[in-house]
């Protein structure tokens, strides 16, 4: 038996959709369970009428966050605390499953050994904002993780991560190290999920499956920056080892930005002020090399590579979200919640 937990504080925009295609799963042994987290909204009404219509789904109300709890991690909590299922599938209410996707990732997990199974999708973007911040962000996550198959081959425990929009755990493996009480208080509770199984001699796999699961995970640039602020840092410092390498992180962050943006930056200086010559052409090559990379993710995604042109600009954007995150530091907020991240 499988159990699905879905997490949803206001969610009215995405619970409909996420909770349908949850049940259009070919599974054939399914419970659903909705955990309305102190909704302000319409979100637990809505589930609760899809309820009616389906028995596999129940809808429970979420009880206070205690003390030293992120919300989702709580709600979590709560949902497997009231789940059956031999293999707990935690989902993001902003998510959409293909009807495959539970059936696939059961299969995969039993062929792999898997004790933590994981799936990344497609990223859904409708906004203008949207196509030129999430493709930076995306990029940079590539290159600090590599593809699926280096995460999960990686024996390294820092070199782990997870997707915690769509997060498969066996029950045995996920009760005997304490449920979401093990990562209650990490804002990056997926990628340290997936570190605290690791570390403690369990199978952790990822794996891509851009047909089974697509997120929108914002729609404008205010959720994009309150959304990534409260990730890059205060989650991103925990996947660096060592001392030293945490007191660097700062720098590196946002040398990821920086450096998307400075050869646009010395050529607009060099139209108003004298730049040696070697370093402007420095930047001209620079630059037609980050265009026609930009170009190139531009068509894999399916968008105009005109989006290119404006990637120093996205790159900005960027690098005042992953500042404005730096000097928040572990403090987080998040859905009209203030949290410190541990």
């Amino acid at each position: 038996m499988v159990s699905v937990v879905i997490p949803a504080r206001n969610e009215e925009r995405n619970i409909e959709r996420c909770v349908r295609s949850v049940l259009s799963a070919t599974y054939p042994n399914l419970e659903v369970i909705v955990v309305d987290d102190h909704s302000a909204d319409a979100t637990g009404d809505i589930a609760r009428r899809i309820a009616a219509e389906d028995t596999r789904l129940r809808v429970i109300a979420n009880s206070p966050l205690p003390d030293g709890w992120f919300g989702k991690q709580w709600a979590c909590e709560t949902g497997a605390g009231e789940s059956k299922g031999e293999v707990i599938l935690f989902a993001d209410a902003d998510t959409k499953q293909s009807s495959d996707l539970i059936t696939r990732s059961v299969s995969m997990m039993r062929r792999r050994s898997a004790d933590l199974f994981s799936v990344t999708g497609k990223q859904e973007l409708g906004s203008f904002w949207e196509l030129l911040i999430q493709p930076q962000v995306f990029g940079m996550l590539a290159v600090r993780y590599g593809g699926t198959e280096s995460v999960s081959k990686s024996r390294f425990v820092s070199s782990k991560i997870a997707n915690g929009q769509c997060l498969f755990v066996r029950r045995d493996a996920y009760e005997s190290l304490g449920r979401h009480g093990l990562v209650r208080s990490h804002v990056a509770d997926d990628m340290m999920m997936a570190q605290r199984f690791f570390a403690n001699g369990k199978n952790v796999v990822i794996a891509e499956g851009l047909e089974q699961l697509s997120t929108r995970m914002y729609t404008s640039l205010g959720e994009l920056v309150r959304g990534w602020g409260k990730n890059v840092y205060a989650g991103g410092i925990d996947s660096i080892p060592g001392g030293l390498g945490r007191m660097l992180f700062p720098f590196m962050l946002l040398s990821a930005p920086l450096s998307g943006m400075l050869p646009a930056l010395i050529l607009v200086a060099g139209i108003f002020f004298r730049v040696p010559e070697p370093l402007v052409v420095w930047a001209a090559v620079a630059q037609i090399i980050l265009l026609l990379w930009w170009a190139f993710v531009y068509l894999r995604i399916g968008r105009s590579p005109l989006y290119a042109l404006l990637s120093p600009m996205g790159a900005a954007v960027v690098f005042y979200i992953f500042l404005r995150a730096v000097l928040r530091g572990r403090r987080v907020t998040w859905k009209d919640r203030e949290y410190v991240s541990a």
